[in-house]
């Protein structure tokens, strides 16, 4: 008899701190400093390499969610006037 895997759904490592900025698991880590990094052409290993505070499968986890939700997050992004929001036009 095969073995069934069972699916779970898991939520994204984000959440807001007491002053609107969007953070990474649980750590210091912002969003817009994932992301910066990620659209400067790290790959995940090199961003969890350079924030050792997230996990791995966090960052895959957000990258996930960027990659799922780009325009929203850009539009965020300008918004909030992130310093990291002059990103190249070109996509990762």
């Amino acid at each position: 008899m095969p073995m069934l895997l069972v699916v779970h759904p898991e939520p994204v490592p984000l959440a807001a701190d007491g002053e609107g900025i969007i953070r990474v698991g649980g750590s210091r880590v912002t969003l817009d400093a994932v992301i910066s990094t990620f659209r400067a052409g790290a790959t995940a290993e090199e961003i969890a390499q350079q924030y050792p505070s997230l996990p791995l499968a966090d960052v895959y986890s957000v990258l996930t969610y960027y990659l799922r939700h780009r325009d929203e997050v850009d539009s965020y992004a300008l918004a909030e006037a992130w310093p990291c929001c002059v990103w190249p036009q070109t996509r990762t």
